[in-house]
């Protein structure tokens, strides 16, 4: 159970960076205004670091009795 609830948090994590990441960096490669958004990405990356420690909290969970 540990296992898949680790395989499950990585995943989602996965799946969530990539659809914030992959966007935005788009966005900012090639739109004039998306310099703008460069402001943005340290919110971002909070925003994921956090995201990733509920995820291992809620992967470790099932570990205790």
């Amino acid at each position: 159970m540990l296992r898949l609830r680790l395989a499950v948090a990585i995943s989602l994590w996965s799946l969530v960076a990539l659809g914030l990441v992959v966007p935005l960096v788009w966005l900012i490669n090639n739109r004039d205004w998306g310099v703008a958004l460069m402001l943005l990405v340290p919110f971002i990356v909070y925003g994921l670091m956090r995201l990733g420690r509920l995820l291992e909290a809620w992967a470790n969970a099932a570990q205790r009795p």
